[in-house]
């Protein structure tokens, strides 16, 4: 279970401070999969961020299965379960797809395995498995690649942000089933995801609608999404499936 407990984040020093998230708290429950949606703007990335451990917030707690993670690091945080899937991923010239597999899994991968979570994320494996993880890779393909990752690494808390910028249509269809597939199988396991997509905030067990750096609502797919009809998140979300 995640705890953010007033969590406030402000960039800046002295009259120039803005504030970004404004005491904010929040639980996201084992087994549960939350989409945090809102204007652009409006605090989402940051916050992501801050769940990882990338940004450290000016106020407030953090607390990850009841532990206290809030001046952990990045590198610990991935240790105790936590994975991040960022809006553009890494490059990491001279390391290979089966390699970076491998060493999101924590043991040994037989190319097999690799193969079937590439073939997961719509990936030809024999075209990807010895490929490095560079620049002759589009943005879409280091897309799907990335969430391989997250799917080899099988953690308590998998954060994904804005997973569908930079991909095709086809992709995005494939990124659905994907999730749809996460859904039933997390058990225990909780799904985060910041996005403005319909179609990702409709299969939500939860959807966290954030605004000027505070939550404005919380509920079900059922409840919030007629709500947001008319408003900047239901706008972006419109512009978006176009």
């Amino acid at each position: 279970m995640l705890e953010l407990q007033h969590i406030t984040f402000n960039v800046g020093e002295g009259n120039d401070q803005k504030t970004i998230i404004n005491d904010l708290s929040l639980t996201i429950e084992n087994g549960k999969f939350v989409v945090i949606t809102g204007p652009n703007g409006s605090g989402k990335s940051t916050l992501a961020r801050i769940i990882m451990g990338i940004e450290k917030p000016s106020s407030g707690r953090i607390l990850f299965d009841g532990q206290d993670v809030t001046d952990m690091s990045l590198t610990d945080r991935a240790k105790l379960g936590i994975s991040f899937a960022l809006q553009q991923p890494v490059r990491f010239k001279g390391i290979r797809v089966h390699d970076l597999l491998r060493l999101a899994s924590g043991k040994e991968l037989s190319i097999s395995d690799a193969c079937d979570y590439l073939s997961e994320v719509g990936l030809c494996a024999r075209d990807y498995i010895d490929r490095e993880i560079n620049s002759s890779l589009s943005g879409g393909e280091l897309k799907r690649i990335e969430i391989a990752t997250l799917l080899a690494r099988k953690t308590k808390l998998s954060v994904f942000d804005e997973p569908e910028a930079g991909i095709d249509l086809w992709s995005f269809q494939n990124l659905i089933r994907i999730f749809e597939n996460m859904r039933r199988e997390i058990k225990d396991s909780s799904i985060v995801i910041i996005s403005h997509q319909e179609r990702i905030l409709n299969i939500a067990d939860e959807i966290v609608l954030i605004s000027n750096g505070q939550i404005q609502k919380t509920g079900s797919a059922q409840d919030i999404l007629p709500e947001l009809i008319g408003t900047t998140a239901a706008v972006d979300a419109c512009d978006r499936l176009k």
